[in-house]
């Protein structure tokens, strides 16, 4: 489900999170499957969302190997459309979530002045693994999409037990 601005704005009491990579349909989505995952096992109430920086898959669903690896996790993603980060999702959500620093650049070089979100990398949410990238696996194997996976879904626990307990005060 795509969020709208009303939607948002009417839960502002619970955290709203925005994944963001560069086509919307690997990491992004999987991070997106594996927080409502997380959120779900927890009890957490929380807006989940994915967005790409470019526009090459807009309207599209996430790439077949990114829904295999999910579903073979328990997660559902092929629902996912791709669409591209928009000036909006700076105030209608919490928190702006990178899958790398390229993404990360490209997501602080758009964000308006008058943006509220926090912009962090998902791996900042995972201890000791600060400040990393979660690599790519658009041009690997399905080997590659199941390391990804691993390391967005442990992030994605991280994140949410952050969440938890400081809502959407969670700093990172």
């Amino acid at each position: 489900m795509r969020y709208t601005a009303n939607m948002l704005q009417a839960s502002t009491s619970k955290p709203a999170i925005l994944f963001v990579c560069l086509g919307n349909i690997c990491r992004s989505p999987m991070a997106e499957g594996a927080l409502k995952s997380a959120a779900a096992k927890i009890g957490l109430d929380v807006i989940v969302d994915s967005v790409g920086t470019a526009n090459y898959h807009i309207g599209q669903a996430p790439d077949p190997r990114a829904i295999a690896v999910a579903r073979a996790n328990g997660v559902d993603i092929g629902g996912v459309i791709g669409r591209q980060l928009t000036e909006m999702d700076f105030l209608d959500f919490t928190h702006i979530f990178a899958l790398d620093t390229a993404n990360m650049a490209g997501i602080k070089a758009r964000a308006p002045r008058h943006g509220t979100a926090r912009i962090a990398l998902l791996l900042d949410a995972v201890e000791g693994r600060e400040g990393k990238s979660v690599p790519d696996p658009y041009y690997g194997d399905s080997q590659e999409f199941e390391q990804c996976w691993k390391t967005i879904d442990e992030a994605c626990h991280a994140l949410a037990r952050t969440l938890a307990r400081d809502g959407v005060n969670a700093r990172f």
